[in-house]
């Protein structure tokens, strides 16, 4: 089969487009991911995380306080770091939970994670 010169263009105009196709639905997945948030609460310190791993807000009560006031900061770190960990814990399976939906339901325009 002969070559013409313009099928070598077309290829890459071809690929040039699904490239641009994956970056649009990559960047509309990271949007989703940003939109899944997890609460984790113990001790009177409360934190929601967001999907893409940051920390959207940290509530700590008057009562969670008190364990710095009686002497025992260590005592609150810990409470907070096993927070901010179960908050990150509880929004990454959420996020997992979400992505595998997508998966199945056959991603955007049901053919697949990027529109095929």
């Amino acid at each position: 089969m002969t070559k013409l010169k313009g099928d070598d263009d077309m290829g890459f105009m071809d690929q040039m487009k699904e490239a641009l196709k994956m970056r649009s639905e990559s960047k509309r997945i990271e949007a989703e991911i940003k939109k899944i948030t997890a609460e984790y609460a113990n001790g009177g310190i409360t934190v929601v995380a967001r999907g893409d791993m940051t920390i959207e807000k940290i509530a700590i009560s008057p009562e969670a306080y008190d364990e710095v006031k009686a002497g025992k900061p260590a005592r609150f770190e810990t409470m907070l770091f096993n927070v901010v960990n179960g908050a990150l814990k509880k929004v990454r399976e959420a996020t997992q939970r979400q992505m595998m939906k997508v998966l199945q339901e056959g991603g955007a325009g049901g053919g697949g994670l990027f529109g095929r």
